[in-house]
């Protein structure tokens, strides 16, 4: 089955996900990506229906080069009572100079009457004027069959005419579409089933994820007999998004043994998941199959003892085969196996002192107990196995005091915050004050201009995310607080916490474990 098609409708149908925005450069740069991964087909967006994708069509031709994949374009049949030939949104497809044209049909005899206004008839000879026309132009078509299983329920007869008149009009593929993402597995299984063995055509699969089945009903497709996947990384799209394409292709290739990616592509899927996501500044989701944060994240003491013995007992594949990697997560449930884990990931054997490993276990399960946690805090973690392992805190200063200042007065809805440090780093007291739009950020600016000279270092660091997290509610504005703060210094990013009785005090607590981690990563003795 190494012809089975892998196709990725990312810059299109991805990117009608809510608050997900696109310019040219960003769909190049993706497109990009999506080749190095070895994905066969790219579908670039409909020519002429946007400035963006009219944009893009255009630089794609001067400004990208693709060694594995092929780019489509896409678009509707021609409209009704005309002719393909002189469709204007027909000929911008073929203006687009794609090797691929996708088209979208209706197969859905209610969208035909009444979403389309026109008869059963004049939708087929659509659907056989526009694929013949464009396919006479030497391009290769695909046809989407819109809202095709639905349609297949209303009128089975009616839904197979539209795969037949595609097929023979020279459409290569037809793609099944799940449009309103309501199918099951089972479904989808027995409708590819029925329609290949009518038709004989070639089919292919684009699901939608509204009953959480997009994945699973794309393999089943795929088992089948469609030879022809859609989907978009991360799974984007609009509701709730389409099958994931690293998702699907992985398990075909690894659960099912098609041949669809080189292995040392499949190896970068976390890193295209991550690429991409930055493009779409949309985090990337930790519960995500396969290139999750958390797809590979052990925390049940239990789980870690027999990981401890052969990682394969909890772990469903080896996270390599897709750039993952397996993390032991620390927390009140945690056991010593756990711990000897998570330090045997940070660089710490913790083996051979068991003593080490008692007073480590024993800290978590107290500071836990107080509020803190470490499952999601790694560098923090990593500074209290460091302070247990050495016996001293890693100081990179040393504070003498601090306090913030909020002033209204700039205006009725706004508010600026003051933050002054006080502390001694490098030999010599120092003394800064920084503005900024809320007390974190003013503490962040202050500590930064405090130890700017002694640690240049940090004008490296940029804060990225900010948590917070009221532990005991019903103590109302007395509550504890947790904050967790992430930190990138562009090559790597770190989380660290802070539990104190109220936000801004939390909130210094992870700040300083951030800067202190980074500096310590970065190979920095304090000063």
């Amino acid at each position: 089955m190494s012809d089975l098609h892998v196709y990725d409708t990312t810059l299109r149908d991805g990117a009608q996900q809510e608050g997900l925005n696109l310019t040219a450069s960003d769909k190049l740069a993706i497109a990009t990506h999506l080749d190095a991964m070895g994905f066969g087909f790219i579908e670039g967006g409909w020519p002429s229906a946007n400035p963006t994708d009219t944009e893009f069509f255009a630089r794609a031709r001067a400004e990208l080069t693709l060694h594995s994949a092929v780019l489509a374009a896409f678009g509707a049949t021609r409209r009704a009572g005309g002719r393909a030939s002189e469709d204007p949104q027909v000929l911008a497809l073929l203006d687009a100079q794609t090797p691929v044209i996708t088209l979208v049909a209706k197969s859905h005899v209610r969208h035909v009457t009444d979403a389309l206004r026109t008869t059963l008839e004049e939708n087929l000879a659509m659907i056989q004027d526009t694929v013949s026309f464009l396919a006479a132009q030497g391009r290769r078509v695909f046809l989407d069959a819109e809202h095709f299983f639905d349609g297949y329920y209303l009128d089975r007869d009616y839904a197979l005419s539209v795969v037949r008149t595609a097929a023979q009009a020279g459409a290569e593929v037809v793609a099944l579409c799940d449009t309103n993402g309501g199918m099951l597995p089972h479904q989808v299984e027995a409708v590819v089933a029925d329609v290949r063995a009518t038709t004989g055509a070639r089919l292919g699969i684009h699901a939608h994820n509204d009953t959480g089945c997009a994945v699973a009903n794309s393999v089943a497709a795929v088992r089948a007999g469609a030879t022809h996947v859609q989907g978009t990384v991360n799974g984007y799209g609009e509701r709730t998004g389409n099958a994931d394409l690293v998702t699907t292709a992985a398990d075909l290739q690894l659960k099912l043994g098609y041949d669809l990616i080189a292995p040392e592509a499949l190896s970068q899927a976390l890193h295209l998941s991550h690429a991409i996501a930055e493009v779409t500044n949309i985090a990337p989701a930790g519960r995500q199959p396969y290139v999750g944060a958390s797809a590979f994240a052990h925390k049940a003491g239990l789980h870690a003892s027999a990981l401890k013995v052969d990682p394969d007992l909890y772990q469903h594949i080896d996270p390599a085969l897709v750039g993952n990697s397996m993390r032991t997560l620390v927390s009140d449930m945690a056991g010593r196996a756990s711990i000897e884990l998570k330090g045997r990931e940070l660089g710490y054997d913790l083996s051979d002192d068991p003593a080490l490993l008692a007073r480590v276990v024993a800290r978590v399960k107290e500071l836990e107990q107080q509020g803190w946690t470490f499952d999601a805090a790694d560098a923090s973690f990593e500074l209290l196995l460091r302070t247990e392992a050495s016996g001293e805190i890693l100081r990179y200063f040393e504070e003498e005091s601090w306090r913030i200042l909020i002033d209204s007065a700039s205006g009725e809805h706004e508010s600026l915050s003051e933050a002054t440090v006080k502390l001694h780093a490098a030999g010599r007291r120092r003394v800064a004050t920084g503005e900024g739009n809320g007390p974190v950020n003013a503490l962040d600016h202050a500590l930064r201009e405090a130890l700017a000279d002694a640690y240049p270092e940090l004008a490296k660091f940029e804060l990225t995310d900010f948590r917070v997290r009221i532990l005991d509610a019903d103590r109302g504005t007395d509550a504890t607080t947790r904050v967790l703060i992430t930190t990138s210094d562009a090559q790597n990013t770190w989380t660290t916490v802070g539990v104190a009785p109220n936000i801004v005090h939390a909130s210094w607590v992870a700040l300083v474990d951030s800067f202190s981690y980074g500096l310590l990563k970065a190979g920095v003795e304090p000063r």
